[in-house]
């Protein structure tokens, strides 16, 4: 595991990390669109004025976390786990 991990922050192209991240992402939005569709159906049912319950909100929250982790994860794929320099005059915390 400590190599996967060494590899994703150098920034070094692995094959099994780009489809594997990616196709975590394209999971996420495919949640999404469960999320999203389990609402709307939601909405639409008698009565109209109804109160939100737990479960809407929840897919709710799984909607928009779907929607935004997914796309990160699709666009950037082992992108996201690579490391950054920062500079000195923006530290807070020396590493």
């Amino acid at each position: 595991m400590g190599q996967s991990i060494q590899r994703l922050r150098s920034g070094e192209r692995w094959w099994v990390a780009e489809i594997g991240l990616r196709a975590f992402g394209l999971a996420l939005l495919a949640l999404c669109a469960l999320c999203a569709l389990s609402l709307y159906r939601s909405v639409r049912r008698p009565p109209a004025d109804h109160a939100p319950d737990a479960i809407e909100v929840a897919l709710a929250l799984g909607a928009v976390t779907g929607w935004s982790v997914g796309w990160a994860f699709l666009v950037e794929g082992p992108g996201l786990f690579r490391l950054v320099t920062v500079p000195s005059r923006h530290r807070r915390f020396d590493v």
